[in-house]
């Protein structure tokens, strides 16, 4: 059966794109074109599930798209190398007799483009260029060029964006287009193959959850027996074997009130939509989401899978009954599944073990904190705030916040009054590299 390529861009692109996608057998092309880039949010959603894989003709849509984090399948765009630079400055130096220096340009950042300029043998250097990181509007490209030009400075503009050149032709700018080439197309699609193969195989990846289910809070009178016990651990063991059904599993008992269900990652991956949510076992099953605690583990044997779902099961039980979290085979740790403060970390940075020997903190609570910051998007924090992402008591974090201002790796940069009564709570700035 033919992958089938989704291949977003503009007209003149996709022409280039489709002449050599074509080349490719086992590929199946499926065009979508755009005139401007808020297009894409309405031509986009309908059309997802019938590609395996997107290609985007440039970086602004390809930045859009990622940033909206509407599918997790292969996406790639085509850069703007060197090759596709060569071919409009030999038409405007040959045929239009224009030096760099009248020009303005777009899209490349400064250390390419004075490359380009090298390997072409062109010594002078571009006076004018509007550098970018991700998505930027053609109206802002457009305004650009055209100021320059409409000033005197230059005498036509270069771009690589096709809505800035449409914008720019309607203002009356000599405006040059840059295109992707065909060996730049090849290249990416042939990456974007080896990137679904990966993904292939990573899915196919064993994957562990260990549950535990407290059969204590699912009694209804106060006064039990064992043999209440037993009939519901029998009620839970029926309910998970429905569950591991649909997850196309096995399910094993681990002791009293532990389970542990084998399946795959791609499996697991779709029911947790990418393991940022938890299945509804409430509603479909019967067994109480707040029962049941859960890690879950990938690895590339069963027994690393079962190693990192322990561990994940450790942290989640950090966060109470209920919690689930997952552990993946390159040692990140994602979670709690389906709460907003979600965080991911890593058990294996060099950075954190070396501040971890010179405070009484481990690794891994270094690590979290280091995610915490990053999901923050700032290094100040209170005891309060570290507690919420932790899910530790706020005495447990000031402990913490303490235990590395007595290390140097945190000050107190001031105090905030919550509320009108109560105790006001130091605010931390931590110091250690992110």
């Amino acid at each position: 059966m033919k992958l089938k390529l989704g291949v977003v861009g503009a007209d003149d692109s996709l022409a280039v794109i489709q002449s050599v996608v074509t080349q490719f057998s086992e590929i199946e092309y499926l065009p979508i074109v755009y005139w401007k880039e808020e297009e894409l949010y309405t031509l986009l959603p309908p059309r997802l599930e019938e590609a395996d894989m997107w290609l985007f003709s440039g970086q602004v849509p390809y930045a859009l798209a990622k940033e909206w984090g509407i599918t997790d399948k292969p996406m790639a765009y085509v850069p703007h190398i060197g090759a596709s630079l060569y071919r409009t400055l030999f038409s405007l130096s040959h045929q239009d007799k224009l030096a760099v220096e009248q020009l303005s340009f777009d899209t490349f950042r400064p250390e390419e483009l004075k490359q380009i300029m090298a390997e072409a043998n062109i010594h002078s250097q571009p006076r004018y260029l509007k550098s970018y990181e991700g998505a930027i509007t053609a109206s802002e490209l457009a305004e650009f060029h055209y100021q320059l030009w409409k000033s005197g400075k230059t005498k036509a503009a270069v771009t690589c964006l096709r809505t800035a050149h449409l914008e720019l032709q309607r203002l009356g700018v000599p405006v040059y287009r840059v295109l992707p080439t065909y060996s730049g197309v090849q290249s990416v699609i042939n990456m974007l193959l080896r990137t679904h193969e990966m993904y292939r195989f990573k899915d196919t990846q064993i994957a562990v959850l260990l549950l535990e289910i407290d059969s204590f809070r699912g009694l209804i009178n106060k006064t039990f027996s064992t043999d209440e016990l037993h009939k519901l651990e029998i009620k839970a063991t029926e309910k998970l074997l429905a569950f591991t059904k649909q997850l196309q599993g096995s399910l094993k008992l681990a002791g009293p009130g532990r389970y542990v269900i084998f399946t795959t990652r791609g499996i697991l991956r779709e029911m947790t939509n990418q393991f940022t949510s938890i299945p509804d076992l409430e509603g479909q099953y019967g067994i109480g989401n707040q029962l049941v605690t859960c890690g879950i583990g990938i690895g590339k044997s069963a027994y690393e899978a079962e190693i990192h779902a322990g561990n994940a099961l450790l942290h989640a039980k950090e966060f109470g009954t209920g919690t689930w979290m997952a552990f993946f085979d390159d040692k990140t740790i994602v979670g709690p599944l389906g709460k907003q403060e979600q965080i991911s970390f890593s058990v294996s940075t060099k950075q954190l073990q070396a501040l971890s020997k010179k405070t009484s903190l481990s690794v891994m609570t270094l690590s979290k904190l280091n995610s915490i910051l990053h999901k923050l998007g700032r290094t100040e924090l209170n005891a309060h705030e570290l507690a919420q992402y932790m899910g530790i008591l706020p005495r447990s974090a000031r402990r913490i916040l303490m235990e590395l201002e007595a290390n140097g790796l945190a000050e107190v940069i001031g105090e905030e009054s919550p509320h009108s009564r109560g105790r006001p709570r130091k605010l931390y700035r931590l110091l250690f590299p992110s």
